[in-house]
This record gives C-alpha cells, structure tokens and sequence, in this order.
C-alpha cells in the first residue's frame, strides 16, 4: 500500500506545490508536476515519472494507478485540494522529470516551429499538440514564451511536452540562422512582404521552420531578418487576423511531413 499523507504541510507536498507554481523552480530542479489521470499517463511515455499521487476516491475509479513503477503516496482530499490547479480535480498529480532537448541534437532537414515571446499558455500547448500532431521534430521557444512545463500548457498540450523536444533558445535570432546554414527554410508568420501559404511550396527538402511571433507584438525585427521568407494565410476582411494557435495550426498543417 502507498504510503498516506494526510496534512497539506508536507514537504513533499509543499515541494509538488512548488513545481506547479514557479517556472525558475521547475529549471532548477529539472522536474515539473502534471495533474490529471489521463495526463500523467501520457506524459510518462515520454518523460521519467519519479512520484504519483492519487486520492481514495481516484485510486477506486483507476486501480492501474497503483501499478505505475514510481514513489507513490495516497493523499487526503484536502491535500489534493492544494496540489490542484482546477477547481474540480481528478485527485491524480504525478511529479516528472523534464525530458532533455538541445538544439544541437535536433535532426538535419526536419520540421521546426519556433515561438517568440508567445506568453498564452493555451496557445503554447496548443501549439505544441499540433506540432506533434503534424509529425514536427522539435519546438524552439524564445525568452518570453509561457513555460511549456507550466500547468495550464501543459493541460493544453495534453501530453505532447512528453513526445516533442522543446528547446529553450536563448537567442532566436542566433538559433535560426544557425538552422538556415544548414538548409533549413525559415518561414516567419507576417502580413508585411508575405506571400500568401497557398503559394509557398509545402516540400521542403532540407527542411523548414515556421516562425510564429505573439499576437500582440509579433515578430521582432532580428526575428524576421533571421528569415529567408515570410508567410501569410489569406482570410476575409471580417476580422483583423487569426489566434496564434489557430495560424500555427493552420501553418503546422500545410507542411505537414510532405517531402519526406
């Protein structure tokens, strides 16, 4: 039987408490905390899954729970109350290590997206599921961005942080020319100069990278001289532009594993 802890004081549960709530934390330590049944089952094909914990109630609706090769504690309702991040919590909360990603490890002639300054966690997960959905190789993320280990991205991304690289980039900028030497097509998402997405040719054979900016600011100018090209997706004049998720998914689609 897992061991229980019954008071919110605990240091392990003030240590998971810590994880979900500061983003220099989770750097420091490596690790970051997921809550969901279905979540932490996704994230653990991916990622080391060091400590579980689960409430009376979930460990009776998810026996398999009890199976998971990790430290495992049963935790009073109260308890969970505090590991929460939703108001109605599944009572399941799993502590993971964070997968390693360098940029120098990320493939020749694959499929990047990279963010700047993207600050919407729902958008950061989004675009991390619909770049591992689209079969990309990694996701480059600027200073600025939401923390993709962050709670609220990582229930957007659902699992997806587990199965994609994510690769902090310091220096976007530096990271796309970098990609460009080596023949990778870097596509920035903007209205000025563009060709519209219908014109651009989705084979890439030595690979390309989608360069999203944030909705309110864009892509900076380093950003966008880092580019070979800029893309645009036509749409009505019924409104002003997309959500950046929704453009990313909508770019992340068109060039989607074509040419391999």
């Amino acid at each position: 039987m897992p061991e229980r802890i019954t008071s919110r004081e605990n240091a392990k549960i003030k240590y998971a408490c810590k994880l979900g709530q500061s983003a220099a934390f989770r750097a420091g330590e490596n690790a970051f905390l997921a809550e969901g049944y279905k979540l932490c089952l996704e994230l653990a094909k991916g990622c080391p899954l060091k400590v579980i914990y689960y409430t009376c109630r979930a460990q009776d609706k998810w026996p398999a729970l009890q199976a998971l090769p990790c430290e495992q504690y049963l935790v009073e309702d109260h308890v969970a109350e505090k590991l929460a991040g939703v108001e109605s919590p599944q009572g399941v909360f799993g502590v993971f290590g964070r997968p390693a990603a360098r940029f120098a490890d990320l493939p020749r002639g694959g499929r990047f997206l990279a963010l700047e300054r993207v600050q919407d966690p729902g958008n950061v997960g989004a675009l991390i599921r619909s770049a591992a959905a689209f079969d990309f190789d990694g996701v480059l993320l600027s200073p600025g961005c939401a923390d993709p280990f962050a709670p609220k991205v990582l229930r957007a991304s659902m699992g997806a942080a587990g199965r994609m690289p994510l690769v902090a980039a310091p220096n976007l900028a530096d990271a796309l020319a970098e990609l460009a030497s080596r023949g990778v097509l870097c596509l920035a998402a903007a209205l000025e100069n563009s060709l519209p997405l219908g014109e651009v040719d989705p084979a890439c054979p030595g690979g390309v990278c989608l360069v999203i900016g944030s909705e309110g600011q864009g892509l900076s100018a380093a950003a966008m001289a880092a580019c070979q090209k800029a893309v645009r997706i036509p749409i009505t004049d019924r409104v002003e532009s997309l959500n950046a998720s929704v453009a990313g998914g909508v770019l992340l689609w068109h060039f989607r594993g074509a040419g391999r």
